[in-house]
């Protein structure tokens, strides 16, 4: 069992630090906002700690699940971050979804400081994360990524090691494109369906047996036909994601003309006050049409 550390008590992170608990490791967890460490200890035990350094210090990997690049490198490098706490060799994780680039830089400047540094970003969504069943794809070296491995594990059913410091967030950026295009086009078909008449639910029964199935039809398409929009990873985490993406793109040369226009449907959704909707309410902006 390890000394661990847990940086970020958001819908991610809440049970994904609990799992770890759960598991028997020795927990500690730091949220920007207190109370939620405190509800996050009542619930689960372990220990809470003010600052992300004290959270990191003495702990063997340190773990963090925050919103953006600037919230990273806050919780690393800023006043009281983990980086200055952390004991030579130790590790950290980071399951944020943020730029290959802030992975880079977090992992040039761990090394200087003898430490690891692995961008770990996830898929799943909340209820991955509630269940354990998270794919995590990772960047970083061989050796840190073997040893965080088994820990990662307690929340995950994949753990995949992508290529070096960077290569995790390029697979998640990757991960968030394709989405993108499935959640448009099961709209766009479920629309379709419910405007020609069609029982859409028996429609998803039928087609899900065929070519056209998908993680996004088995879990969110009858709750999209139902209207239903509360299920944890929101649009503007969505539109943050696909922005990391389109910068990405257009750095190396590639072309994301759907990626660009479902985001834009996005903007719309947003615009209608769905900015804390699920991703699936892409449907919502064609039903309203």
């Amino acid at each position: 069992m390890a000394r661990v550390a847990f940086l970020g008590l958001g819908v991610m992170g809440f049970p994904m630090a609990g799992h770890l608990q759960a598991k028997g490791h020795d927990v500690t967890v730091y949220n920007r906002t207190p109370a939620k460490a405190e509800a996050w200890v009542a619930k689960h035990g372990g220990r809470m700690a003010r600052t992300p350094a004290a959270a990191a210090k003495d702990a063997e990997i340190v773990f963090s699940c925050v919103g953006d690049d600037p919230d990273l490198r806050a919780i690393t490098l800023g006043p009281d971050g983990a980086f200055d706490a952390m004991a030579k060799g130790a590790i950290f994780v980071d399951h944020t979804t943020a730029s290959a680039k802030i992975a880079r830089e977090l992992y040039a400047e761990a090394k200087t400081r003898g430490l690891h540094f692995i961008d770990a970003p996830v898929s799943g969504g909340q209820a991955g994360a509630e269940n354990g069943v998270l794919t995590v794809m990772c960047g970083g070296d061989p050796e840190p990524f073997e040893r965080a491995r088994p820990v990662i594990a307690c929340y995950a059913r994949a753990v995949t090691l992508m290529g070096p410091a960077g290569a995790g967030q390029l697979t998640k950026m990757v991960n968030q494109v394709c989405i993108a295009g499935l959640l448009q086009g099961l709209s766009e078909g479920l629309n379709l369906a419910i405007r020609s008449g069609l029982d859409a639910k028996l429609v998803l029964d039928v087609i899900s047996k065929g070519a056209a199935q998908s993680w996004q039809m088995e879990n969110r398409g009858k709750t999209m036909v139902d209207d239903k929009f509360d299920f944890g990873f929101a649009v503007d985490w969505m539109r943050k994601d696909l922005r990391i993406a389109m910068e990405q793109a257009e750095a190396v040369g590639a072309e994301l003309p759907v990626t660009k226009l479902v985001d834009g449907f996005y903007g719309d959704v947003q615009k209608m006050g769905g900015g804390r909707w699920d991703t699936s309410s892409l449907i919502r902006r064609l039903r309203k049409s």
